[in-house]
């Protein structure tokens, strides 16, 4: 008999996202009894059931975008082809009963590439420890990467090499802070030369290094090149220079481009105009 949670625990160590599905709510008939679950992993494998036929098809599917997305979600479903009813997806099945199951993504946040692991690089790494997401340093220097502290994994070796030999994971997040431009312009040039996709890329620099990056960039791929993704000066315009403001800075552009926002407001600009004192 498989256990479930042995399998989450196993899959956890080897930092494997997955989600678990739980029928959590059943009215009348149906294959799948109040508490089975199914767990989905990423490579598309799962184990256990909720059932079995339309209904487990359909939440494998379901599951596997979810990993995706990273998210949970409580879904209602009808097993019944021939009915439609409120605020439940009808599934072609003919048991005619009602079924709720609850997705539950187990995972990290999201992967964070960090090339670089002086000042900057430490005390974000210090900040991201708590916010749930899995930390991958990268840095040519022996010392750095020995002294580093809370990465998930740690790699000595050439920036713009750890790509050429490892890549990185599609809708992953990607801080730049490399002890020169030099290695920061070979880390960018990669992701764009292999069409890699993360959501985001983030520079460290002036303004003035920006503009001859720019310019070198579009020389070397064209002007239609999509920068969409590439995010310089880093961080959000929170004021100090610090190792510690900066890294403050750079983690609020993270958290903001993870959670989908498009601006910044203070948190008391949400409300209403007639409730607002000031």
């Amino acid at each position: 008999m498989i256990d479930i949670y042995e399998k989450i625990l196993a899959y956890k160590q080897k930092n494997i996202d997955m989600v678990l599905v739980t029928a959590v709510e059943k009215e009348g008939e149906g294959p799948v009894e109040v508490g089975k679950k199914m767990l989905v992993i990423d490579d598309h494998t799962f184990f256990g059931t909720v059932g079995g036929g339309a209904l487990e098809h359909y939440a494998i599917k379901k599951a596997l975008t979810l990993i995706k997305k990273r998210s949970h979600l409580t879904e209602k479903y009808l097993l019944d082809k021939g009915k439609v009813i409120e605020d439940a997806k009808t599934l072609p099945m003919v048991c005619g009963g009602q079924v709720t199951l609850y997705y539950e993504f187990i995972g990290y946040k999201n992967r964070i590439y960090l090339f670089g692991g002086g000042h900057v690089g430490q005390a974000l790494a210090y900040i991201l420890k708590t916010l749930q997401f899995y930390l991958i340093l990268i840095d040519e220097r022996k010392p750095i990467v020995d002294a580093f502290e809370h990465a998930h994994e740690k790699y000595h070796m050439g920036f713009a090499e750890y790509i050429k030999e490892k890549s990185i994971q599609e809708d992953s997040l990607v801080v730049v802070v490399t002890p020169s431009h030099t290695s920061d312009y070979h880390v960018i040039n990669q992701i764009i030369e292999q069409h890699l996709k993360p959501k985001y890329v983030g520079m460290m620099c002036s303004i003035e290094k920006l503009k001859d990056y720019l310019k070198e960039t579009y020389q070397r791929f064209g002007q239609e090149i999509d920068l969409s993704m590439f995010y310089s000066p880093i961080g959000l315009n929170l004021g100090g220079s610090s190792p510690e403001e900066i890294a403050i800075s750079i983690a609020s552009e993270l958290l903001m481009i993870e959670h989908g926002k498009t601006e910044v407001k203070h948190m008391r600009e949400i409300l209403d105009d007639h409730n607002r004192y000031w």
